[in-house]
């Protein structure tokens, strides 16, 4: 049996998935590439058709991220706000993307915007997931200085989501950056302490503390590869598991 089929669980029933901004921009780095978001949509599909209840974060990185402009002389908290509204648009991309592959959807935004979404209510999102909707949750915690990782941990537990699926442009969780580094080393199972420790970009410190917190487990993958997000959903040993 090859790493790629050994079952690492069961099927996931539950998931959060969270996308970066950077996801959606595809080769441009920046804006929303349409091709990209129907291959996610499309694959979305196929998974929410086998009875995965898929609840979604999405970052703002490829329109407007809040702590670049910060470090530009913006003010944080404004910089932050202006961000959040940034995820608000990807959110309302991905949706306007499943809705037109006949996919159920809704936004639920962290700050009031009740003519684009609905407002976040804990109870009503998790109805959502029951009746089968694929729920994405825009505008971060509705707090500056926190992050859209910080909000998919939060949203995963508040929600009863059994992993978080961190969609990323590398297949693992690497000891150094695999970019700069041709002898980074990769992990298929890191523990969350070794990645506070080590400082191992998979999401923010307060975000791997949540997780270790309350033992939820997190996948790191590669979601520009074919199937991967499908494979990942079904149990099988891709990317990397960071749990205890």
């Amino acid at each position: 049996m090859t790493p790629a089929t050994q079952q690492r669980s069961k099927p996931y029933k539950r998931i959060l998935l969270k996308l970066s901004g950077e996801a959606l921009a595809g080769e441009n780095g920046f804006g929303i590439d349409t091709e990209v978001l129907d291959a996610i949509a499309e694959e979305l599909k196929s998974i929410r058709e086998k009875g995965v209840e898929i609840a979604i974060v999405i970052g703002g990185g490829n329109i407007f991220r809040g702590i670049k402009g910060a470090t530009s002389g913006m003010d944080r908290a404004s910089a932050d706000y202006m961000g959040m509204l940034a995820t608000v648009l990807n959110a309302l991309a991905l949706q306007d993307a499943l809705e037109r592959k006949e996919v159920f959807t809704r936004v639920q935004s962290a700050i009031d915007m009740q003519e684009l979404a609905e407002p976040y209510i804990r109870r009503r999102a998790i109805r959502h997931l029951e009746k089968g909707r694929v729920v994405i949750f825009g505008a971060g915690t509705g707090n500056p200085y926190f992050t859209t990782d910080t909000t998919a941990a939060l949203r995963a537990m508040e929600t009863g989501c059994e992993v978080v699926l961190k969609a990323t442009k590398v297949d693992y969780v690497y000891d150094s950056d695999p970019m700069k580094n041709k002898d980074a080393k990769p992990f298929t199972t890191v523990t969350y302490l070794d990645v506070l420790s080590k400082g191992l970009k998979v999401m923010d410190s307060t975000a791997i503390s949540l997780c270790m917190d309350n033992q939820l487990p997190i996948v790191v993958f590669n979601l520009h590869e074919k199937g991967a997000l499908t494979r990942v959903v079904n149990g099988e040993a891709v990317g990397t598991l960071v749990h205890n």
